[in-house]
Order: structure tokens, then C-alpha cells, then sequence
């Protein structure tokens, strides 16, 4: 079980190459000064979808369509696909990269920072599960939208990953996209709170955003991040969206509440 303040994320088809050469054989490895972990949880289903994805990535025709890759990626992920167990693994938070994860910028946060993320940030992914940001992963290709052996993801990762969120302790933030949430919805509305991106132009008007909420997530996520590490009772007693807007509204960030378990993220048009 975890507690405390959770933060959710989506996970990026693009990754960074390298990382720990150190390898103890586990698909992801916990970081040494601890953190956020579902390896009991998730490990079945993670050895299950490793073996079928390094089997699919032996097939490059198959594993294309799939996959949704083109020849020139395919020689890329397919490679990062075969080597799973032998790759060099890095925290998951400074593995991600795109759009988000540029923004949030974590390989610049501080070592406090970065250790309150690693307690307090997940990252989903389809496959792997549920992920700490301070976890060591692998470089791999695998999206929600993949059906690996013509099953949908949700078939596996929906009922436990549920459960997992379910059992959870504290307020959870989800910025993951609709694909992800899917894997693993939160039934606790008042615990939960969906984020949405919009903008304010010039002139007042408000829209929603569709690529770029991506960058007003991650520097959300990273805002959130610190204002947590600067005030962490006040992070930690935070209970429902109610307390979150209020977080936010203190800190500068314009956040209101849309309804039950759901918060609207006003940026700045072009921010």
C-alpha cells in the first residue's frame, strides 16, 4: 500500500538511451534510497508482457503493425525491445522524454526534489504498470493502444492496477492521458482529481488545449514538485481537490475545480 500525495503520469513513446550498466536481473529496479514501488503487484504481468514483447520484436513485419512504428523507427525499438533484461536501467522520470517530460525538466530538479518525486510521483506505463519516478527501467516501445497476442492492454492492467490505486492512502493528481487512465481507473472521486489543461489569451478567453496540455502538465508537475518539497505538511495533508486549488492558488497557478474529482489548469496562451 502507498500513501501520501500521488502524483500520476503519462509515460512517452520517446525515451533517452543509456543509464546504469549495473543489472540484478528484475525488469525494473527499486532505487537504494527507496521510493514509490508495486513490484509485488505488478511483477507477473510485467514478466508476461516482456516475454510476449521480445518475442513480437523478433518478427519486424508483426511487430510494425503492432506496434504502430515505421521501418525507420524499427530498427531502434525493436533492438531496445529484444534487449528488456540486459538493458541498462535509468529512473523513470529522467528516462521519459517529449513534450511533458521537457518540461518538467527533471534531470535539473534538485537531489531534494527529485527524492520527494521519487515518494510521490508514478509514471504508467503499458508496460510496466505503475512505475516510481525514482524506479530504474529499461528503454522499451510499447503504448495503451498496443494489443500484444490481439488483447487489448486493459485486460491486463485494468483489474489490478484499479486495485492498487484503490488502496492507496492519500489524494492522487492524475495527469495521465485518457488512454492510460483507462488502465487503471482511481474509483474514489473524492480522493482523485483528473487534470485538465486549457489557456487564457489576451483577451480572456479560455480553451481547452490538445498537444500542448502536455507542456502545461509537466510544468505543472515540476511547479507541484517544488512547492511540495517547500511546504510538506501542507503538501501532505492535502485531502481532496478543494485543498489542491487552494495549494495551487496560493503558489500562482490558476486551478479550479470542475466538479467532483476533476480541476481545470488555466496557463497562459503560448506559456
Amino acid at each position: 500500500m502507498t500513501e501520501g500525495l500521488l502524483l500520476l503520469l503519462p509515460p512517452s513513446e520517446t525515451k533517452r538511451d543509456g543509464g546504469n550498466a549495473a543489472f540484478t536481473g528484475e525488469l525494473v529496479e527499486s532505487p537504494e534510497a527507496g521510493g514509490l514501488s508495486w513490484a509485488k503487484t505488478f511483477t507477473e504481468t510485467r514478466e508476461l508482457i516482456a516475454s510476449e514483447l521480445h518475442h513480437l520484436s523478433h518478427d519486424q513485419d508483426t511487430a510494425r503493425k503492432v506496434l504502430k512504428i515505421s521501418e525507420k523507427q524499427a530498427e531502434l525499438e525493436l533492438s531496445r525491445n529484444r534487449n528488456l533484461r540486459s538493458a541498462p536501467r535509468m529512473p523513470a522520470l529522467l528516462r521519459y522524454t517529449g513534450v511533458l517530460y521537457d518540461a518538467l525538466d527533471a534531470p535539473t530538479l534538485t537531489a531534494q526534489q527529485l527524492s520527494w518525486a521519487a515518494h510521490h510521483v508514478a509514471v504508467h506505463s503499458a508496460l510496466f504498470g505503475l512505475v516510481g519516478g525514482g524506479e530504474g527501467i529499461p528503454a522499451y516501445r510499447l503504448s495503451a493502444a498496443s494489443r500484444l497476442g490481439g488483447r487489448p492492454a486493459t485486460s491486463r492492467w485494468t483489474p489490478i492496477t484499479r486495485a492498487a490505486l484503490a488502496a492507496h492512502q492519500g489524494l492522487v493528481v492524475d495527469l495521465r492521458s485518457k488512454a492510460y487512465a483507462a488502465l487503471g481507473p482511481v474509483d474514489a472521486a473524492d480522493r482523485h482529481v483528473t487534470i485538465d489543461v486549457a489557456s487564457r489569451s489576451p483577451d480572456g478567453t479560455v480553451r481547452s488545449l490538445n498537444h500542448f496540455n502536455k507542456r502545461g502538465k509537466g510544468l505543472f508537475t515540476r511547479g507541484l514538485i517544488a512547492l511540495a518539497v517547500a511546504e510538506p505538511e501542507r503538501a501532505d495533508a492535502l485531502q481532496d481537490a478543494a485543498d489542491l486549488v487552494e495549494f495551487c492558488l496560493d503558489a500562482g497557478w490558476e486551478l479550479e475545480s470542475t466538479g467532483v474529482g476533476t480541476a481545470r489548469l488555466i496557463v497562459p496562451e503560448g506559456a
